[in-house]
């Protein structure tokens, strides 16, 4: 990659918040990760959170809920995983959606937490976590108890739900093309752009062509459909991050936040999670899909109460309204 500064975008309709600061920082093996911090305007900042991002995402597509955080009086820290948005891609095809290793992502935010987050920013330090960021925050949980105070995760990528095979046919088929050498293949067509009617991740047509423009406008901050190597990666991870020994180990207070009507992680595996973790409880969002911040404000706004609720009322301001609203 080239040693260019790094940016933020900005496109019609999406501004970038200000009082921002962005930066790369080095991942495990050495990759150039981008990375932002939003300040809010008040004095004392309430604290911090520590904002990942699901599969396929990057920091603009985040800078609605940014302003919804910073408005509380928060600081907002946030990074494009390893081979998305403007961080280095993994692959020559920068389109292929692809993962080497879990543990890699683990490792990056292990290190963001410790050379970004904790000197660059405010305590106290609170984890906000969608789809596949949200998995990457459950795996880590039982390391994080004297860094992060609470975790909110949002449709956390802890199944693969209505799938034409059972996941142990996808399990074994992928397994063997990784073994031979195949894992870098994608596992799907590349549909973009996707029409609204019949999309798995919002019901607000307004936010979801916001999206769409953004990725058309700056074809570099997309991926295609994710590879081989990358699903199997995710079902192992799923496999062990979702194991009652590795939930019982985890004592960072967390609220579990599922969507009624979401095709990718059903509602019923967020719940079944929720029952078998003692730090953890669950909100649902009846009606919403998959990308609840990404939703029509009668989602979008109910997780969001939800999460300014389980973040301590004495660690912020009252909240205030969101700077942005769009119609839901």
């Amino acid at each position: 990659m080239s040693d260019d500064l790094p940016k933020l975008i900005e496109t019609d309709g999406n501004p970038a918040p200000g009082n921002h600061v962005v930066g790369w920082f080095k991942g495990v093996g050495g990759k150039r990760l981008r990375y932002a911090i939003f300040k809010s305007d008040v004095s004392v900042a309430g604290g911090t959170v520590v904002l990942l991002h699901g599969r396929n995402e990057c920091i603009e597509k985040y800078y609605e809920t940014i302003r919804h955080f910073t408005a509380r009086g928060l600081w907002v820290v946030t990074f494009d995983w390893r081979g998305q948005g403007l961080s280095e891609r993994l692959l020559k095809n920068p389109l292929r959606g692809h993962l080497r290793r879990f543990r890699d992502l683990e490792s990056d935010l292990s290190i963001f937490l410790e050379t970004i987050v904790l000197p660059e920013t405010r305590l106290p330090f609170c984890m906000v976590a969608h789809s596949m960021g949200a998995l990457v925050a459950l795996s880590m949980a039982p390391k994080l108890a004297n860094r992060i105070e609470r975790m909110a995760l949002i449709a956390p990528f802890v199944e693969l739900s209505n799938q034409p095979v059972p996941i142990w046919v996808t399990r074994l088929v992928t397994r063997m093309m990784r073994m031979v050498g195949l894992g870098w293949l994608s596992s799907g067509k590349d549909r973009f752009p996707g029409p609204f009617e019949g999309n798995a991740l919002t019901t607000n047509i307004d936010r979801y062509a916001r999206n769409q423009a953004l990725y058309l406008a700056h074809p570099e901050l997309r991926l295609g459909p994710p590879t081989v190597c990358w699903v199997n990666e995710m079902l192992g991870a799923i496999d062990r991050a979702t194991r009652f020994e590795h939930l019982d180990q985890i004592h960072v207070p967390t609220l579990l936040i599922g969507a009624g009507n979401d095709p990718i992680v059903a509602p019923q595996a967020v719940e079944s999670l929720a029952n078998r973790f003692r730090a953890g409880s669950a909100v649902m969002i009846d009606g919403a899909r998959h990308e609840i911040l990404q939703e029509a404000d009668r989602y979008r706004l109910s997780a969001l109460a939800a999460i300014d609720a389980f973040i301590p009322a004495d660690q912020t301001p009252e909240p205030a309204a969101d700077a942005v609203t769009q119609s839901g």
